[in-house]
């Protein structure tokens, strides 16, 4: 809306204008301008989640959405399909959108609303990993690497270098500097920026990829009451925080107007900026509040969500003060907010619980009243400012930190070089390494940049692997020592686990079979063995990192 202002002391009620807010939220689309929140093609909600309880019900916080990179490679399509099974959001990540379709989906596109999404893009261009790319993404599983096949050829599914038993003369196909560093760095640097991978959910904030998120704004004032208080809700350059890498040339959003008692039929006194209702509604489940980064002017606000889609339905209220001049993160958690009609508190006997899964509308009020008859402390009669840099719903300190980056990489990696090695007691990577353009030289680089990013990981050293199947005896070890094979499908488990075991966060491991390379483990194998307890193999990692 579009501050008027003040002709006089004895200004009318604006009844057009009241119409026009009440259309603004009511109305046709067409007259406000309501903008229907996006969703990729091909992704959707799940309408049940099927997580067993070893698996971990947190898997991953608030649904949202699994990254999976490399998709279409021999642990990527496995650790789609797990995903898939435990009723998981995932965006498959490809360079060969018609390769991935085949493999992942049956050669067909995802339908919309479905678990599954497929996306055409290459980790090692950063304009790729878009932000809308990782819109809603909560955790990355790095499976891409650089490719590597027989000098003598391969077969189109690959056969000869996924059988992991016969040893082929190999040969990369593109650079592993490129793949497994610049590449595994763009990935981070996106999710950092763009996804929700730092126990918080971002919301609204002021970086160019989220701009057109504070469209869900509108002012509503007290002169849909009879009052005549009038706000503006707009998005200014420069108005924003100093030094703010999101946004660069500080644009923040201000909220800002003149409020006034001078006249009310049922209720003046008040000014609000309140979204649109949200469709989808926001899923706030596994958070435990919301933060807003502002700069005050020393009233006090209202903070409201509406987890119905009523126009003047009840409500979760609280109010919190702002210092006058000064940046600050007012956090509202969620179990300060009380159900309430208007200004009224509801009875205890009559209250609902607050469904944080579906959230549909947030509101920023300032007000006259505060609640059941008493008034603002700090309320007047004037004008007021309020800028807001951001919005997001954080974890608390007591919530469990899981992996939001698991990663696969290779055992060997610290072999290269080391002092007193024996290169023909290695596996093949090590002793080729430079023939293979540094091949774990990179992958190294891969796993130090993932550890300097601050995001809690996983990084998952797997020895020769094979395609026999699940449940094979394992071993793991810190140090990178160990030499052996171990099943894709295994890895795959361990990746998907590592996201809902706390006891897997930030760990580095290699991980092999017991077995020997000579000895062949089959189905009746596989499904006479006990199944492996992937949180206790976590621990014993952790364990052993810890000496």
């Amino acid at each position: 809306m579009v501050m008027q202002e003040s002709s006089s002391s004895k200004k009318g009620w604006p009844v057009g204008r009241a119409l026009r807010t009440f259309l603004s939220f009511n109305g046709p689309r067409f007259l406000s301008g309501r903008r229907k929140k996006k969703t990729s093609g091909g992704v959707g909600i799940a309408t049940a989640t099927t997580v067993t309880p070893q698996f971990g019900a947190d898997l991953p916080v608030g649904h949202g959405i699994v990254l999976v990179t490399g998709a279409t490679g021999g642990v990527g399509r496995r650790v789609v399909s797990l995903l898939l099974e435990k009723g998981i959001r995932v965006r498959a990540l490809a360079r060969n959108e018609q390769k991935a379709l085949a493999m992942l989906n049956g050669g067909q596109k995802p339908e919309p609303g479905a678990l599954l999404e497929i996306v055409n893009a290459d980790i090692r261009d950063p304009a790729a990993l878009t932000p809308e790319l990782m819109e809603g993404v909560t955790a990355v599983i790095g499976c891409t690497a650089a490719i590597v096949q027989p000098k003598s050829g391969d077969s189109e599914d690959r056969a000869k270098y996924y059988q992991g038993i016969v040893f082929y003369e190999p040969e990369t196909l593109d650079s592993p500097e490129e793949t497994d560093f610049v590449g595994v760095k763009n990935v981070l640097a996106a999710a950092n920026k763009y996804a929700d991978v730092k126990g918080c959910k971002k919301l609204y904030n002021c970086a160019p990829a989220f701009i057109d998120r504070w469209q869900d704004f509108a002012s509503l004032d007290d002169v849909v009451m009879g009052g005549t208080s009038d706000s503006k809700f707009t998005l200014i350059p420069g108005a924003g925080e100093a030094g703010n890498e999101d946004s660069p040339s500080r644009i923040a959003g201000v909220f800002e107007g003149m409020v006034t008692t001078e006249r009310g039929f049922a209720s003046g006194g008040f000014t609000s900026v309140r979204t649109r209702n949200l469709e989808p509604p926001l899923d706030l489940t596994g958070y435990e509040g919301l933060r807003l980064r502002v700069l005050g002017d020393g009233n006090t606000y209202k903070i409201i969500l509406r987890d119905s889609d009523q126009w003047d339905g009840p409500s979760w209220s609280t109010m919190v003060p702002t210092q006058a001049g000064k940046w600050a993160d007012l956090d509202v958690p969620f179990t300060s907010l009380i159900p309430v009609a208007r200004t009224r508190s509801i009875p205890a006997d009559q209250r609902q619980a607050f469904r944080l899964d579906q959230i549909f509308a947030i509101q920023i009020m300032l007000s006259k009243f505060a609640y059941d008859g008493e008034v603002n402390p700090t309320y007047k009669d004037g004008p007021f400012k309020l800028v807001i840099q951001s919005i997001e719903a954080y974890m608390g300190p007591s919530a469990p930190r899981t992996s939001r980056f698991v990663h696969i990489s290779s055992a060997g990696v610290e072999r290269p070089g080391r002092p007193g090695i024996v290169l023909e007691e290695e596996p093949p990577a090590v002793r080729m390494n430079d023939m293979l353009g540094g091949i774990l030289t990179y992958k190294l680089k891969g796993e130090e940049a993932i550890r300097a990013s601050g995001l809690p990981y996983t990084i998952i050293r797997p020895c020769a692997l094979t395609e026999e199947p699940a449940n094979m005896p394992l071993e793991v070890d810190v140090g990178d020592t160990i030499k052996g094979k171990v099943s894709r499908d295994d890895v795959a488990r361990l990746a998907v686990y590592a996201l809902a075991c706390p006891e897997a966060t930030n760990l580095t491991f290699e991980v092999k079979s017991s077995l020997a390379f000579s000895q062949q483990w089959t189905a009746e194998d596989a499904a006479r063995a006990p199944v492996t307890d992937m949180t206790q193999v976590f621990a014993q990692v952790k364990s052993m990192s810890q000496k």
